[in-house]
């Protein structure tokens, strides 16, 4: 295979702690693919814990893990957003948010004790969730004829092909996700079936 087709990712929310000296660190882990999202993750976080001092954040997106964003949310430049995110690089993750809700116990950690509270909450939210691997996906719109249904539905079952959003009408449409080291084979399976139009929508 020429290119990596996979990414290591979560497949569902979590959560970790970190007491140290009557600070509590509260870490949220969520899979994550755009954001968009970002303001109504944090603003539930925020209604949910009033009384916290901080909402500090890293977020790691994209197959090719190039998107990322830190927050330290007041705390010192470096001390919680960067530990978040390395917690995401040293378990390869991406597609993943994790922020971390700190409640002030009234001792000052200094800079090693922040960086060690973030780092270890949000390693426990890791160790708290399943890691998956999955595989880089394209998604397309599949427009054909009423005709060509048994066709297109057997080429989807047998290459075990996953299919959403279906509509089946005097035009039918349907979504498809291919693997992107099958794009080739498939797309050619596909197009020789008449009457069909491909309409590419997204890498996932």
């Amino acid at each position: 295979m020429l290119f990596e087709d996979t990414y290591r990712t979560i497949n569902q929310p979590s959560e970790g702690i970190f007491r140290d000296k009557g600070s509590k660190f509260i870490a949220y882990a969520y899979p994550f693919k755009s954001e968009d999202h970002l303001k109504e993750r944090i603003n539930d976080l925020k209604s949910q814990h009033t009384k916290a001092r901080h909402y500090c954040f890293a977020y790691r997106l994209s197959k090719d893990k190039a998107v990322y964003r830190i927050n330290d949310d007041g705390e010192p430049s470096g001390t919680a957003g960067r530990p978040i995110l390395n917690t995401l690089l040293s378990n390869d993750l991406t597609n993943v948010l994790i922020v971390v809700v700190r409640y002030f116990g009234g001792t000052l950690l200094g800079v090693p004790g922040l960086i060690n509270a973030y780092k270890s909450a949000a390693e426990d939210a890791i160790q708290q969730t399943i890691i998956i691997e999955k595989r880089v996906q394209d998604i397309y719109k599949v427009n054909f004829e009423y005709l060509q249904m048994n066709a297109l539905m057997q080429l989807i079952k047998d290459e075990d092909l996953e299919s959403f959003d279906q509509e089946f009408d005097l035009k039918c449409n349907i979504k498809i996700a291919i693997n992107q080291s099958d794009i080739n084979r498939i797309i050619g399976k596909l197009e020789s079936i008449e009457n069909l139009e491909l309409q590419f929508l997204e890498t996932i």
